[in-house]
């Protein structure tokens, strides 16, 4: 009851305004005035306005809301969960199996987002950042700015 007072005094002010605005020969604003001034009211005539207030002040539908948070927030901490131990079950499974057997993993059972990358792997990416390391001298390291500073007269 009280919303739909409120909803029809709020139409009652926009229609107000809309008349204001078209008796200053604005005739484009004060129909879009119109126009924003009608929602209110057209809402409460279609009935949503009580059906808002019924779920706004039942608890049972907030306990609803709060169940259904509970249940997306256990979702998203399993996913976590799976990302940090390297996948499901069954990819775990197979990467034993494969450790056990000294074979390689089957190409249909890709590893997952959370999957590390395998030993050998990162071994080889590791290699030409220390041979490139190794190979240069801690001056070298200088001389690419220092050819810069030149070039820019600094």
């Amino acid at each position: 009851m009280l919303a739909e007072t409120i909803c029809s005094a709020a139409s009652a002010a926009g229609l107000g305004i809309a008349a204001v605005t078209a008796y200053r020969k604005r005739f484009l604003a004060a129909t879009r005035i119109a126009a924003y001034s009608l929602v209110p009211i057209g809402l409460v005539l279609t009935g949503v306005v009580q059906w808002v207030t019924d779920i706004a002040f039942k608890p049972s539908v907030w306990l609803g809301f709060g169940l259904l948070g509970v249940a997306w927030l256990l979702f998203i901490t399993t996913r976590a969960v799976e990302r940090r131990s390297g996948g499901t079950r069954k990819e775990r499974r197979a990467a034993a199996r494969a450790a056990r057997d000294g074979a390689v993993e089957p190409a249909a059972s890709a590893p997952s987002l959370g999957a590390g990358v395998p030993a050998a792997q990162q071994r080889k990416r590791e290699e030409p950042k220390k041979q490139a390391a190794g190979a240069s001298g801690p001056g070298d390291d200088f001389s690419d700015i220092e050819a810069i500073l030149k070039k820019h007269g600094i």
